[in-house]
């Protein structure tokens, strides 16, 4: 493989990864909301989902986008639907004091949530059918094309992803008020959901 291909695959493997969506909206109010430690099987499960939704695109699974492209829509309004229930949820979370409210039932995302969230969310989809489509390579190299899009999404999107919930974890002192934490609360709340003005073709 060339190294122009590599660095292409690393470039967009990092900027999909960093620039705003719901991932990385949800991250951030995770980190603020939980810290950085028990936000991490959250970071986790993205990359194990990516990585998942990676491999069924190289399977041959993106096609049926393009044999049946209703598909895509069916896939936006359950994809939305979902992404607006979370919205809803950070934006409705707990406002006492960081350190009152950390026993509660409360509770980061699963590693598995945020693994199954990837095959809804569209951004994910996104980057996994553009990165296949255009990085992939045919005949022989088709296997070996493939890993390395996953492997960089895998070594260069969790450092990416972490920068959201590190600087979400900064912000935990700070929100040192109910009226400041539900303030957050409903900014990424509704941050969350605005990310669908920019990954959902309406």
């Amino acid at each position: 493989m060339e190294l122009s291909l590599l660095i292409g695959i690393a470039a967009f493997a990092f900027v999909t990864s960093v620039t705003p969506g719901p991932n990385n909206m949800m991250l951030l109010a995770s980190g603020a909301q939980f810290g950085f430690t028990r936000t991490l099987p959250h970071m986790i499960g993205i990359v194990i989902g990516v990585a998942m939704l990676l491999f069924c695109v190289l399977l041959g699974l993106g096609a049926l986008f393009t044999l049946y492209p209703s598909l895509y829509s069916v896939l936006n309004v359950a994809g939305s639907a979902y992404l607006l229930w979370l919205s809803w949820k950070i934006a409705s979370g707990p406002v006492a004091a960081i350190s009152e409210d950390d026993d509660t039932d409360s509770q980061p995302l699963r590693w598995w949530q945020a693994a199954l969230f990837q095959f809804v969310n569209p951004k994910a989809w996104m980057m996994a059918l553009g990165s296949v489509s255009t990085f992939s390579l045919p005949g022989d190299e088709y296997v070996l094309s493939g890993a390395m899009i996953m492997l960089a999404f895998a070594a260069i999107g969790f450092p990416a992803i972490s920068v959201w919930a590190g600087a979400g974890a900064k912000l935990r002192d700070w929100l040192n008020s109910p009226k400041r934490r539900r303030g957050f609360n409903l900014t990424m709340g509704a941050a969350t959901a605005a990310t669908l003005l920019l990954i959902v073709d309406f």
